[in-house]
């Protein structure tokens, strides 16, 4: 069973960076996508950004310039570096492996970013 787990969320002050972490244990086969998303305190779903085996990355309009998307895809891991924040960051992250046709998401990990 594959499980995945976030890291490195906390409390920051607008401007300032944090850096994400996911990831996978079990027996992963290669993801065919690795994505972040967002709760947000009105309890909004949004997607924040996505990378693929190939490298390619695409993000939220919210987000691009501002965050970047990367992977290890021999630790299976995959990374979220946020610069720049501002308060509207704030919400839960939680990641997404695509394996084998289906959506594993991890347990989130909480972003506060102060003003």
């Amino acid at each position: 069973q594959v499980q995945l787990a976030e890291s490195g969320g906390g409390l920051v002050q607008a401007g300032g960076s944090l850096r994400l972490s996911c990831a996978a244990s079990g027996r992963v086969v290669s993801p065919s996508g690795m994505a972040w998303y967002r709760r947000t305190p009105e309890n909004e779903r949004e997607w924040v950004a996505k990378i693929y085996p190939n490298g390619y990355t695409d993000y939220g309009v919210s987000v691009k310039d501002r965050f970047t998307i990367s992977q290890d895809r021999a630790r299976k891991t995959t990374y979220l570096q946020m610069n720049s924040l501002k308060t509207e960051d704030t919400g839960i992250y939680f990641c997404k492996f695509v394996v084998g046709g289906r959506d594993i998401w991890g347990q989130g990990t909480p972003v506060t970013v102060s003003s």
